[in-house]
């Protein structure tokens, strides 16, 4: 079953996979492009319209990113965002300039409730605010526009050739500052190319498995399940097209947080699946016997991943297929057009040799984070693994900080399990993006019924993100920290210090180790 389609077309902007989020969203599929992507193939994706991201760059400098004015012609409506805006303008013969005074941040503008995008938004006053990064400006309108907003130092904040369906707004309509930003995006996409938002994951779901059962035949297929959401729901989805041709492998390496293991295996238990768990932790306790090191610990856990996982693939025989649980940012992140490579993603990089396989399955490949946590409640997965945290590969072995034991593990998990469970009392379980303990590696005095401790301090991280490239860390009030605190120096030993890290992404990260 085909979509309706939104193209964004990437210019470098660091917004470019919000405003994918955000067309989604609205219930309208949509995919990111290169600036380079030549037209023909832009028109053959058979697009209802496409929006211009932001970037970097002055449009008016010859090594500035462009695309042929061309698209403007292929009668197909066009959204410019920031400077997407500007070199709407810029190829339409308006003009470009550098501004008097920049804006960033949040700015009062004025809009003209007549245009298309602001019109049908009940709650958009004619004054409100957005978010403007930006340090140049329009100084003269391409011929057929008008403008549709101002601010005080930006004449042209919006403009449309309504007649050719071309808009544009300096400001940046995806980002949640913007009042009512999500709406003018609804707008365009709705009222101005017509898409009717028939994009569901119940739909997804039921395509996917059909192109899945095709695929794989009377072949068999192999997923490595970490527990993870992407690895679950992409298990969910396998499940349901070919049920016992699938084989998961859980490599259960010991640090995981309390009873995740067992909620794992009992979420997956009759799905009609052969699902193996592979409890190993006394091998990756042996193997990380007295390493303290943070990227040493990583590689061991990361290798001794692979020998089991090879260990068990043997047992099950020759592979046709194998599942990877990539998703459209693991995409993006990876790189397009003139945007900035955030990290290069390899789902099955160190995968043995001998698995031998026609072809790689990635069903979540589409999708976004929100999408597949969407996906895996109408595959029916439990709320313990679609609202699962990111967690990393190596678990609790990289917020032990120092030497891994026994007894150290058991405090993390307790602790851990304390603090989860309290932020989740509290009510904050959603708003709170990510939260975990750190046992760190030092000891200090203590008193604890009239006498002298030397325990461990352990450190309590929450953050706030909506990207977890950058974030915030949580301002949790004092009274659920106190009770997180009182709880895990009376019932979790060896513990008589607890810290809270008010440290943001950037300067520190998120985990850390």
């Amino acid at each position: 079953m085909s979509h309706q389609t939104i193209i964004v077309l990437d210019f470098g902007g660091q917004y470019n996979q919000l405003i994918a989020r955000r067309v989604r969203e609205c219930g309208v599929y949509c995919e990111v492009k290169s600036y380079k992507t030549p037209l023909s193939e832009l028109k053959a994706m058979d697009p209802l319209g496409i929006i211009f991201t932001g970037g970097p760059n002055s449009v008016y400098l010859d090594n500035s990113p462009k695309v042929s004015k061309d698209i403007f012609d292929m009668g197909i409506p066009v959204l410019g965002i920031c400077y997407g805006c500007q070199l709407m303008a810029h190829l339409l013969g308006g003009k470009v300039s550098t501004c008097i005074t920049s804006e960033y941040g949040k700015t009062e503008t004025t809009y003209d409730k007549s245009c298309v995008l602001f019109e049908s938004i009940s709650e958009l006053p004619d004054t409100a605010t957005s978010w403007m990064s930006h340090t140049d400006y329009i100084s003269k309108l391409p011929e057929g526009f008008r403008i549709t907003a101002h601010t005080e130092h930006c004449p042209v904040a919006a403009m449309e050739n309504k007649e050719k369906k071309l808009y544009a707004v300096q400001f940046h309509p995806e980002v949640n500052h913007t009042f009512c930003g999500l709406g003018m995006i609804d707008s365009f996409v709705k009222n101005v190319c017509g898409c009717t938002g028939d994009w569901t994951m119940g739909s997804y779901a039921q395509t996917a498995i059909k192109d899945i059962r095709e695929k794989v035949g009377d072949g068999k297929v192999l997923l490595a399940l970490s527990g993870g959401v992407d690895s679950s729901v992409a298990a969910a989805l396998l499940a349901k097209a070919v049920g016992d041709k699938l084989t998961c492998i859980f490599v259960d390496h010991g640090f995981m947080r309390k009873n995740e293991g067992d909620e794992v295996e009992e979420a997956f238990r009759g799905w009609g699946i052969n699902f193996i768990r592979v409890n190993a932790k006394d091998q990756f306790m042996a193997k990380l016997n007295g390493v303290s090191d943070p990227e040493t610990k990583r590689k061991i856990i990361g290798e001794e991943f692979i020998r089991v996982f090879e260990a068990e693939a043997k047992k099950i025989g020759k592979v046709d297929f194998l599942v990877q649980g990539t998703i459209y940012p693991d995409i993006i992140e990876s790189g397009t057009g003139d945007a900035a490579v955030i990290k290069s993603h390899h789902n099955v990089g160190g995968l043995p040799d001998y698995v031998d396989f026609k072809e790689i399955i990635e069903p979540l490949r589409l999708l976004f984070k929100d999408e597949v946590r969407a996906l895996g409640r109408e595959l029916g997965l439990s709320n313990v693994l679609v609202d699962r945290q990111p967690f990393p590969g190596p678990g609790l072995a990289i917020r032990i900080i120092g030497e891994i034991t026994d007894e150290k593990l058991l405090i993390l998990q307790d602790a851990d399990y304390i603090f989860r469970e309290e932020i989740a009392k509290a009510g904050l379980d959603k708003s709170v993006h990510q939260y975990f303990a750190v046992l760190t590696n030092n000891r200090s005095v203590g008193v604890m019924g009239d006498g002298r401790t030397y325990d461990y301090t352990l450190a309590l991280r929450a953050v706030t993100t909506s990207d977890f490239m950058t974030a915030d860390f949580a301002r949790l009030p004092y009274e659920l920290l106190e009770t997180v605190s009182s709880r895990i120096v009376n019932e979790v030993r060896s513990v008589n210090r607890v810290v809270y890290d008010v440290t943001t992404k950037p300067p520190a990260t998120i985990e850390w180790e």
